[in-house]
């Protein structure tokens, strides 16, 4: 039988006004891929942060006993020490520092008073070429992509001698072939002994690399389930996940009309805002028409994050030329003001970064777009504000004590309602979303499809870019697929499969 490395034994965790964990258990074995699956909201990351320190001991009740011993970790220092590491979905990397520092910052190699860099660079490369990097260690964190940074994020994890490694949503934004590449390599070290624990939302992602997977459901845990012994499918996940079952993942959308072209991009250009000479949207061409879901895919870098947030008021590139109509009339916007005034919209697939102020209550976050609406002659009516944000509470069923409540403490699905709340609020008639979807459940996610059928329904246009290939034909009359900066094929709903997009982008260029 195998040792038990971990027990989690009747965790409960309380936060003001919620109970986020109640009496949850955890087993996990030498050696094994865990993963932790439940709703936005449910406590997975609160139960992992409980496990690393995050939330010391006597914060918390309950017994965490890892490798036979009761431990209780009063900061994240002395779970590293015991071989515990957690990687967290954003990562912690510093952009201007090189990959060594970065693997080594608090961590340090060499004496008190000085750093042993070439011992530094030495190990670095050594931990780099286990997650199959090969770039120099002195290479700026800037310079790589976000697949290789996660892997600067594991081999810092292989450098603290980790015995378990936690990941928290470790695919959220990567493609799927560098998501693949990760759980491959998970695999790998679980030949040589390496314990993981996974959180994931990408339940095909879960069921390939899992030998068990654990479901929290509203803060306890409802079930494990044994590869080889339970049901491993997507929809008895699903069904352990949010108590029923979802037989359509994506909402119909009956009797839409679509109607005359409400946006159109003409010969779109766009260079790269530091380096001029980088063309990152190429002569693109599209429209969106009233009432319809237009969905925009391609694999990571094909510039369609580009394209949306230059069209929207010049938030990005350089030189961009070529034509913008709203209405059927051509527009010169300025800046983001400019986009909002002529009902326009962008949700960045970054709402941590830009999308939302972390620090601030949800009934701040909900108005800021369209603060003229929530003032008079210019002062702000904080009635008015919360009468607002109530009311978009209630409309997107937003799980939260109170609007109150500062956003930086609500789950990621739930911080994804407030900033389609903001935007929803700034009455939009073009709304792009970017990646709306990222690092939430599907229980959320069937939410947010609805609110997007809700807004096409009321005659508004949605584009909605995303990696997730299921979702984009799940949701889109029409598609426009990227590569290289350029569109590489337009399809209607009928004709578009996973393999039509793949082709697209494969006869365009090189699809890499």
């Amino acid at each position: 039988m195998a040792k038990i490395l971990l027990e989690m034994k009747n965790i409960t965790k309380t936060f003001p006004g919620v109970k986020a964990l109640d009496n949850v258990n955890l087993k996990v074995e030498e050696g094994e891929i865990h993963a932790l699956v439940g709703e936005n909201g449910a406590g997975k990351s609160t139960l992992m942060n409980v496990l690393s320190g995050i939330y010391p001991y006597g914060s918390y009740e309950g017994d965490i006993i890892y490798n036979g011993e009761v431990c209780k970790f009063h900061h994240i220092k002395e779970s590293e020490e015991k071989g515990i590491v957690i990687i967290h979905q954003e990562l912690a990397l510093i952009p201007y520092m090189t990959i060594g520092e970065n693997m080594f910052l608090g961590n340090e190699r060499g004496k008190k008073a000085a750093i042993n860099w070439d011992e530094t660079h030495g190990l670095a490369e050594t931990y780099m070429r286990q997650v199959g990097l090969t770039e120099s260690s002195r290479t700026l964190i800037k310079d790589i992509g976000v697949g290789k940074q996660q892997l600067v994020e594991i081999a810092k994890a292989l450098a603290k001698n980790a015995k378990l490694l936690i990941l928290d949503e470790p695919t959220s934004s990567l493609n799927e072939s560098d998501s693949q590449a990760l759980l491959d390599l998970l695999l790998q070290f679980k030949k040589k002994g390496l314990t993981c624990i996974i959180i994931s939302h990408k339940l095909n992602e879960v069921s390939y690399v899992a030998d068990k997977i654990t479901v929290i459901r509203d803060g306890s845990t409802i079930e494990t389930l044994t590869k080889g012994v339970d049901e491993f499918t997507e929809d008895r996940i699903i069904r352990g996940m949010v108590g029923r079952e979802i037989s359509d993942r994506f909402p119909k959308r009956p009797g839409v009309k679509i109607g005359e072209t409400n946006m159109e991009v003409k010969n779109w250009t766009v260079y790269h805002p530091i380096y001029s000479e980088r063309k990152v949207v190429d002569n693109v061409s599209l429209k969106v028409r009233k009432g319809e879901v237009v969905g925009i895919s391609g694999l990571m870098g094909a510039g369609r994050t580009e394209l949306a947030k230059s069209i929207f008021g010049r938030s990005y590139g350089s030189k961009i030329s070529g034509q913008l109509l709203l209405g059927g009339r051509e527009v010169h916007l300025k800046n983001a003001r400019d986009a909002i005034a002529h009902k326009l919209a962008y949700v960045t697939e970054d709402r941590k970064g830009d999308g939302l102020i972390l620090s601030n209550p949800i009934k701040i976050n909900t108005t800021l777009a369209n603060l003229g609406a929530v003032s008079n002659h210019g002062i702000l009516d904080k009635d008015k504000e919360y009468a607002v944000a109530v009311e978009y509470k209630e409309k997107l069923h937003t799980k939260c004590p109170t609007v109150e409540q500062n956003v930086g403490n609500l789950s990621g699905g739930n911080q994804q309602k407030v900033l389609l709340a903001k935007w929803m609020f700034a009455d939009p008639d073009v709304l792009i979303l970017d990646e709306p979807t990222r690092g939430i459940d599907v229980g959320a996610k069937y939410e947010i499809y609805c609110i997007i059928n809700d807004l096409v329904a009321a005659g508004k246009s949605v584009i909605m870019i995303s990696s997730e290939l299921p979702e984009v034909l799940g949701m889109s009359d029409r598609i426009y697929v990227m590569n290289e900066g350029k569109i590489a094929g337009e399809l209607t709903k009928e004709e578009a499969t996973q393999e039509k997009i793949m082709a697209c982008i494969l006869k365009s260029g090189k699809g890499e």
